[in-house]
Parts: structure tokens; C-alpha cells; sequence
């Protein structure tokens, strides 16, 4: 072959490879939204288990009505009066308990409650008809389905238990599961005691979490409690403790409310709809591209470029996404500034928090946000104080938050999503003072707090915003990187796209990183517990 033909393989090749290497590019540029299975639930099993729950006091089942009208869909409320009915009868104690899509599984002895309602005589405290649990202390249902909170009082609890505070029980039951690549999906263990009632039970220790997971009337459940795999303490409830609590709550468990809704399909993963123009100033590493050295012995981080919602950005620009316990301390080149571009992922940093998306199982559960410079103090309509930085919420949504807890987290129950998002390191104290608690609605955009330092005690962190995200799957909420989130949505706030920076090489000063300070890793425990 002559010399011609020989350039113009060359350039051909030459010409090829940058195509592809530019297809590759705008590919990894791309972000994704989330693909969702849609379950079908058994409505008709629903309507019989209720008839058999009932049946055993006639006065009663007498009240309810199981003859539905055919010609209405099976998505009717008038095909299945007798859930109308039963959601009329518990609305009082379960609030919105209608609006749930999925059956809604309680710890709730309705046939007992209305028994005693029907006798003339006032219903008894509610922990009576619910084994010994107090009220709910968080109930929500909508769209996606319904999420419950109950606590069981220490004495109410095993003779031997060491823990000395109220035991908190999870419980959720969704039409929508976020379909992920996770490793740790789908294990567990049966409980033999569980057996009959809850055949495909799955007992595991996830995330900061004992979880039971079973289906019911086509329907995924799991009901959690946070613990540690450890032996039990006063301040902190062991796994093996809880065992009996969750097993207690789960025998308990009888059908209160929920109604159908019209069959929906399966949400596909789509490219997330982003500005064309870019940002003049806005860059950021790729995603998954963690501080060379910071990962969990030494792990490289989570490429995930979905978009699990869309959100408005929790701070106003500028805003830095970067680490806040690597990079500044190890005096390599790979430091960077806080307060400056590019930002750079920090979901799978090293910290004992479980988190199965990351690759040994570890890490940070969140990114780490630092809202820009405050301009120095004095009067005039740019400047601020940098202690009174808001932070928003992201979406409409209802609060999960107990007094004195340092998290607050706002769930989304819609029609399309079950998602979560957490905010860590504001005040507790100030947000108790607002009223930043369980149920309360909040709207986009709204203030909910300041940007602060608070780790387990004030002053106990770098001044910045811990920002995460849950979404819901069959083995109960996971936490998933948040960072393709967080961008597309600061791209929408500054109204440029941002500029992906090409992937970093590694060098041998860049893995002298060094650990994080004691207050950034707490063995076994998640981010925010208050056990």
C-alpha cells in the first residue's frame, strides 16, 4: 500500500476516533430522570381481607357495605364502598388517609375502635387499638402511596432492653419503586415466626437501618427502624433490640384505609431537559469524580447521571458543591477553594455511614454545599449576613422532623415520584422554634433555615448545607447521589448549563489525602441520627 493510501486510512481513523470520542462526550453530558416500575394492586384481596379482618364482630361489619356497583371501572370509588366506608371511620385518627393509591397497611384494630364507638361509650387511648404504639407520630398519604412513623414507649418494650427512649417504627407502602443498579438489592433473611402471615419477608441491616420487606396485595412494604449492628447501649438501640419491636409492630398490622386510583404506566428514563446556552462561569468534575484518595479505603466514586427530580436549588448563587472535610487539609494539588468552580462530587466520600450505591457499601449519603461570600456588613441592598445565608425548599412538599432532631427531611408524595431530601447542619433548637416538624406542608422556594454548623452540637462543622436525596425501592428508602440533581437544577436557577470539566489523572501526591476529622465519622451511624 502506497504511501496516499496509508495518510488517508490514518486520517480516516484519525477522523472516526474524534467522532466517537465526541459522541462519547455529549453522552456523558446527558443527565437522566429516574425509570419507575408502576405496581397493580389486588384491590378485589384487599376488599376480602377486609370482610375477614371485620367479620368476627357483626355489629360491626353490619356498617359496611362489600356489594359494589359493576357498572362503575375498578377504579371507582363506588366499585368498593366498603373502603370508602372504612376510610370515612378512620380519617379522624389517620389524617388525608384516602388519598393513599396502595391498601394502607396500620397497627390499627379498626373492628376493636369501632366496636367501642358503636357501644356508646368514648374510645379508649389509641395505643389500646394500636399494640401499645402511641399515636402516629408522622402520617402522610398521597399519589406514590403512604409513609407512617410510630413509637413504642421503653416500657413497653422487652424486659432485658437497654435502650431508654421511644422506639421509632417506619413503615411504607408505595405504588412507585425507583428501578436502580444496587448491589445490595433483594436480601435478607425470612423470620420464621413471621412465616405464615408474611411469606416472602426479608429481615437485613441496610443503611443505618433493620428492614422488613414483603409484599401484600401486589404491593411492596417495608417497615424499618434505625439501629446499630452493634451490642446495645443506652444511647444507641442495637439491632438485635429492635428485632422484637418491628416483629411486635408487624403482627399488628391490619388494612385502615386507601382507595384505587386509575391504572398508570411504568416511567421510562428520559434526557433531563437542560438550558442551551451555557454559563459563562459555571464548571464542574464529573460525576462520581471524588477527591483522588477520599473514597472508603481508598474507593472511587458513584457515576450517576440521573436527575432524580427537579427541584429548585436549595441556596441562591453563587453556590460551591465541593468537600468539606477533604482536600483543604491535605496540602497536595488537589486542593481546591470552597468558594470557587468547579464543583466536585462528594456522594461516595469515606464515612462509616452505609451507603449500598457506593462501591464498598460506605460514604458521605449527600453532598456537601457552600453557599457563596457574603459581602462585608453594612447598608445597601447587596449585603447580607453570613449567618443568615437561607436555605429553601426544593419542592412542595411535607416535613419529617421530630423536636430536637438535627435533620429535616421534606418527602414528595406525587403522582410520578416518592422521593426524598434531606437538609442537615441548620439549628435544631431554631428550627423547632419555627416549626419545622412533622406534617407540616412547606411550598418551592419557601425559607425553612440558615445556613449553619451544627453537628450534634453548635460550632460542631465547617458553615455549609448537607443535601441528600432518598428515593423508594423494594428494599425500603436508599440513598442515591444527588449530584446530576443538584446541577441540572442550579443550571435552571443561574439559567446557564454548565461546563463538565474533562476527568482527572491520578497523581501520586493526590493520594496523601488524609481523613476526615473525628466529627465527620461516627462509626456506624448516618448522618443526623438522634438515637
Amino acid at each position: 500500500m502506497g504511501r496516499g493510501p496509508v495518510r488517508f486510512v490514518i486520517g480516516l481513523s484519525a477522523a472516526l476516533a474524534s467522532l466517537l470520542a465526541g459522541w462519547d462526550s455529549a453522552a456523558a453530558d446527558e443527565f437522566l430522570t429516574p425509570a419507575v416500575s408502576v405496581v397493580r394492586v389486588e384491590w378485589r384481596a384487599v376488599v376480602d381481607q377486609l370482610r375477614t379482618e371485620i367479620g368476627g364482630t357483626p355489629a360491626v361489619a353490619a356498617n359496611f357495605s362489600f356489594a359494589g356497583q359493576r357498572r362503575v371501572g375498578a377504579s371507582h370509588p363506588r366499585s368498593m364502598p366498603a373502603l370508602v366506608q372504612l376510610n370515612a371511620a378512620t380519617a379522624p385518627v389517620f389524617a388525608g388517609i384516602a388519598r393513599s393509591t396502595v391498601p394502607v397497611l396500620l397497627p390499627f384494630d379498626t373492628s376493636a375502635y369501632l366496636a367501642d364507638e358503636l357501644g356508646g361509650t368514648p374510645p379508649a387511648p389509641l395505643p389500646r387499638y394500636q399494640a401499645e404504639f402511641n399515636p402516629v407520630d408522622f402520617f402522610d398519604a398521597g399519589p406514590a402511596g403512604y409513609d407512617a412513623v410510630f413509637s413504642l414507649a421503653p416500657d413497653m418494650g422487652q424486659p432485658q432492653r437497654t435502650f431508654a427512649k421511644p422506639v421509632l417504627v417506619e413503615i411504607t407502602g408505595s405504588l412507585l419503586t425507583y428501578d436502580l443498579n444496587d448491589p445490595q438489592g433483594g436480601k435478607g433473611e425470612p423470620v420464621r415466626s413471621l412465616a405464615v402471615e408474611f411469606p416472602d419477608l426479608r429481615r437485613f441491616i441496610r443503611e443505618g437501618y433493620v428492614r422488613y420487606a414483603f409484599t401484600r396485595f401486589g404491593v411492596p412494604y417495608v417497615v424499618s427502624i434505625q439501629c446499630l449492628d452493634s451490642a446495645p447501649r443506652v444511647r444507641r438501640l442495637a439491632c438485635r433490640e429492635a428485632y422484637p419491636v418491628a416483629e411486635r409492630f408487624l403482627k399488628a398490622l391490619r388494612i385502615a384505609g386507601g382507595l384505587p386510583a386509575r391504572p398508570r404506566p411504568d416511567l421510562a428514563a428520559t434526557a433531563v431537559e437542560r438550558p442551551r446556552a451555557f454559563s459563562p462561569d459555571f464548571t464542574y468534575r464529573p460525576v462520581g469524580e471524588i477527591l483522588l484518595g477520599s473514597g472508603f479505603h481508598r474507593q472511587r466514586g458513584r457515576v450517576d447521571l440521573t436527575a432524580y427530580s427537579q427541584i429548585r436549588f436549595p441556596l441562591e448563587a453563587p453556590a460551591y458543591v465541593h468537600s468539606q472535610s477533604f482536600g483543604r487539609r491535605s496540602g497536595s494539588k488537589a486542593d481546591q477553594p470552597n468558594s470557587a468552580y468547579p464543583w466536585r462530587d462528594n456522594f461516595c466520600e469515606a464515612r462509616s455511614f452505609g451507603v449500598g450505591q457506593c462501591a464498598n457499601g460506605f460514604g458521605h449519603q449527600g453532598e456537601d454545599i457552600r453557599p457563596g461570600a457574603c459581602p462585608s456588613h453594612g447598608e445597601g441592598p447587596n449585603t447580607c449576613d453570613p449567618r443568615q445565608q437561607p436555605i429553601v425548599a426544593v419542592r412542595d412538599g411535607v416535613v419529617i422532623r421530630a423536636p430536637r432532631q438535627q435533620a429535616a427531611t421534606l418527602q414528595i408524595n406525587g403522582r410520578n415520584e416518592h422521593i426524598r431530601f434531606r437538609y442537615m447542619h441548620m439549628s435544631p433548637s431554631r428550627m423547632d422554634a419555627d416549626g419545622l416538624l412533622n406534617g407540616r406542608q412547606i411550598t418551592e422556594g419557601e425559607k425553612i433555615g440558615v445556613v449553619s454548623n451544627y453537628l450534634d452540637h453548635p460550632n460542631g462543622t465547617t458553615r455549609h448545607l448537607h443535601f441528600d436525596v432518598q428515593v423508594f425501592t423494594r428494599d425500603g428508602w436508599i440513598w442515591v447521589n444527588p449530584y446530576a440533581t443538584l446541577i441540572s437544577a442550579y443550571e435552571r436557577l443561574i439559567g446557564g448549563r454548565g461546563r463538565e470539566l474533562g476527568a482527572e489523572i491520578a497523581t501520586s501526591a493526590a493520594t496523601n489525602v488524609p481523613l476526615p476529622p473525628a466529627d465527620a465519622v461516627r462509626p456506624g451511624l448516618q448522618e443526623g441520627s438522634e438515637n
